[in-house]
């Protein structure tokens, strides 16, 4: 028995060569513990697979092609068929995520070396009048790499405490007091807007955000990543500049979408500065 088995068992150039891959990268899943050998002579060193390992080792391939990491493949590899199917399917739903936010970082970076140069072509900007509105706030000095952990965090917070007031009568946005990046850390302001008629009683953190008019551009979920974003914020000042419209407060982000949900491609979110006129 043990020899008819051994004869039905492929040697390691065999074996590669049905599961279309080289020796070198059957090597490396070897010491990975991703396929290693069914069976290794212990005189010569000799490895044998058994040919119904074919299949794992042909995945393994078309996993390796869509650039998966190999822990992801052994991820995959480790789990049932349909769940393995949603682990796949969410692994490319990041590369999607990365990609389009490297997309749009490269158009940043294209934009900036050019000396601003087709600018204009990549965001439109419209104005519109905002009315006054009563806001929940809460500030704090931030760098960019804290940005999506206070922002997200105090806006669940405030809206938290919008629900006594009747919960969030806008729009949610953030005012940006101060310049963001690696050498300056704002303030930075977030506003959840509440009914005014609803908020006696209010004790929390609040102001009123004075009626305007603003200038303003709508982004992508792709398109709001640091540093791509201030190439909107470059298009807002470009255009007012072009236009001779002074700017009358500081830069916000207006978050209109429910961000967990949106896809790269959705529009989430208004760049904004007020103007006067």
């Amino acid at each position: 028995m043990a020899g008819a088995e051994e004869e039905r068992l492929l040697t390691t150039g065999e074996f590669a060569r049905r599961g279309l891959l080289s020796p070198k990268a059957l090597r490396l899943y070897d010491r990975q513990g991703l396929l290693p050998p069914d069976r290794i002579d212990p005189d010569s060193g000799y490895r044998y697979y058994r040919p119904e390992r074919l299949a794992t080792a042909r995945l393994i391939v078309r996993l390796r092609g869509l650039d998966m990491p190999l822990a992801t493949v052994a991820e995959v590899l480790a789990l049932p068929g349909p769940a393995a199917a949603e682990r796949i399917a969410a692994y490319w739903a990041a590369v999607e995520r990365r990609t389009a936010s490297q997309r749009t970082l490269a158009d940043h970076l294209r934009v900036q070396l050019s000396g601003l140069e087709g600018i204009d072509g990549m965001y439109r900007i419209e104005q519109r009048d905002v009315p006054e509105q009563l806001v929940l706030t809460e500030q704090r000095r931030a760098k960019p790499h804290e940005l999506d952990g206070f922002i997200g965090g105090a806006t669940a917070r405030l809206t938290a405490l919008a629900e006594a007031h009747g919960g969030v009568a806008a729009a949610p946005f953030v005012v940006y007091h101060g310049q963001v990046d690696e050498d300056n850390d704002g303030p930075v302001e977030v506003c959840v807007p509440i009914d005014p008629a609803r908020a006696p009683g209010l004790t929390a953190a609040h102001r009123t955000e004075p009626a305007h008019r603003e200038a303003y551009t709508t982004l992508t979920k792709a398109q709001v990543d640091y540093p791509q974003i201030l190439s909107a914020y470059d298009a807002v000042c470009a255009w007012m500049e072009r236009n001779g419209t002074p700017r009358a407060g500081a830069g916000r982000e207006v978050y209109f979408a429910d961000w967990a949900a949106a896809e790269p491609g959705d529009l989430v979110c208004d760049v904004a500065f007020p103007i006067a006129g």
